[in-house]
């Protein structure tokens, strides 16, 4: 009996990754790319640069495909999600004019402003992509958030001539739209040989990273959350109706027609956050993880879970990239004393996560009149038993993680199963292909400690954004 496969393509913040599944949704092999740092040549400017983002899928796609055990004739489609919010303009011949401008460029929220004659047209990075794997210049819906003339309510460019014409953009400069499971071009011989992807195989459109991880995740009902724990900490649950006006969270596309993802407030640089601590504490952490034959993260994990819950006092604020309403916003620790080490700070930072996305979290289940009672934990963070039970206390409800916990490339990959017929829909795919790994069951008297703190946490930049705002005003003075 011959066995069929299917390529998730996942195009994040961090590094592009490109995972091969059969179609009960095992991992068979996969293979990531690093993405190079971001170009920030200017105040408010962050780039892709050069040509990164489909550079680096094939990178991760050529060595996928050498790792692959089985007949390449048997791979049937390719899921394609990358990250969302950002913006590509493109030259008539598909290439890029300009380098790719990040969701934290500036730019992106405002409008487009055509200022160089080489751009013929402007879309999303997932737009990009698809043109560069297959020559289509065909888009999702599902990845138009922010600065476009999307009606969110239709799934397509607004009616309104006024209104779409706010947005900038003439319509004869935005690619053609498409519904997440539809088959939006064939790989190009190009990128076929480039990668050892077969030529010819459909490429399936899904939608922003996020929400391909939310479908990935198993998210299928209004009793589960997923927190997903990337550079941009999310936390999301799913619905069927589009919200006006929340005031909570924002209601943004699912990765199939027609549904959303309710999303709460999130983190900035969140997990990012993480590795920056542990690279700062370099060479003597390092050094003492190589000599146990582990990771630097998980000695600091080892470490960090023989400091009690609470971390003797110390309080994290997670302000590492100011949203640009608030530039003023840093990131702190508060409350040391001659107890903490590094090992505090660490596990400080995985409670200051936990204690946002709860706070956030709980502000969108009340508004929409939600009652959580499991929590998914997805991303690199997962990996991790004191991440996973530390958001098991403070959420204080049963949270789990999938065998799959970089769900994004297995969302990608549900999407080609149901644009294949191999599931007649969404439900059946994540059925077969999701599975649950381990639950972890929150401690009583950790939750209770951890229910105080939190509200602690939350009065701390009431206190110091004034001070902040202060020293910004002197510094930018200068």
């Amino acid at each position: 009996m011959t066995t069929n496969y299917i390529i998730g393509l996942d195009g994040g913040s961090q590094s592009s990754k490109v995972v091969i599944f059969d179609t009960n949704g095992h991992i068979v092999c996969e293979a990531s790319e690093p993405l190079a740092p971001m170009h920030t040549p200017g105040a408010g400017i962050a780039e892709h640069p050069d040509d990164d983002l489909y550079d680096s899928i094939v990178a991760a796609a050529s060595r996928a495909m050498k790792a692959f055990p089985g007949d390449p004739k048997d791979i049937i489609g390719v899921g394609l999600c990358t990250i969302r919010c950002c913006r590509a303009l493109v030259r008539t011949d598909g290439t890029l004019a300009e380098p790719v401008q990040s969701w934290m460029d500036h730019r992106l929220s405002r409008a487009y402003e055509h200022n160089n004659d080489n751009v013929a047209y402007v879309t999303t990075a997932s737009g990009y992509l698809m043109g560069r794997l297959t020559g289509e210049l065909t888009d999702t819906a599902a990845n138009y958030i922010g600065p476009w003339p999307m009606d969110v309510r239709t799934w397509d460019w607004f009616d309104d001539q006024a209104k779409f014409e706010s947005f900038n953009v003439p319509r004869d400069m935005l690619y053609r739209l498409q519904m997440p499971g539809e088959v939006g071009g064939f790989v190009s011989a190009g990128f076929a040989e480039h990668t050892g992807i077969p030529q010819g195989i459909p490429v399936v459109h899904t939608a922003n990273d996020k929400a391909a991880e939310a479908l990935g995740s198993g998210l299928r009902d209004d009793a589960t959350g997923l927190v997903s724990l990337g550079t941009y900490i999310a936390g999301m649950v799913v619905g069927k109706e589009f919200a006006a006006e929340p005031q909570t969270y924002f209601s943004n596309f699912a990765a199939e027609p027609y549904r959303y993802i309710y999303e709460c407030g999130g983190i900035r640089r969140g997990m990012w956050t993480v590795s920056w601590l542990r690279d700062l504490f370099g060479a003597e952490n390092a050094l003492a993880a190589a000599e146990d034959g582990i990771s630097a993260e998980e000695r600091l994990n080892r470490l960090a879970s023989g400091i009690p819950a609470g971390s003797d006092g110390l309080l994290c604020v997670l302000d590492w990239l100011a949203p640009p309403d608030k530039p003023f916003k840093k990131g702190m620790f508060i409350g040391f004393d001659e107890r903490h080490g590094y090992a505090h700070m660490y596990r400080a930072v995985l409670e200051g996560i936990a204690f946002t996305m709860k706070r956030n979290m709980a502000a969108m289940t009340a508004e929409r009149d939600m009652d959580l009672r499991t929590l998914v934990i997805s991303g690199g963070g997962s990996n991790s038993d004191l991440m996973m039970q530390i958001f098991a206390d403070v959420f204080n409800i049963p949270v789990v993680r999938n065998v799959v916990r970089n769900a994004a490339g297995l969302g990608a990959a549900i999407c080609v199963a149901v644009a294949c017929g191999i599931y007649p829909d969404f439900d059946t795919a994540s059925a077969h292909m999701v599975r649950r790994e381990d639950r972890f069951e929150p401690t009583p008297q950790n939750a209770a400690l951890y229910g105080h703190l939190c509200t602690v946490a939350a009065e701390i930049p009431m206190h110091t954004d004034p001070i902040l705002e202060k020293i910004h005003k002197i510094l930018s003075d200068k």
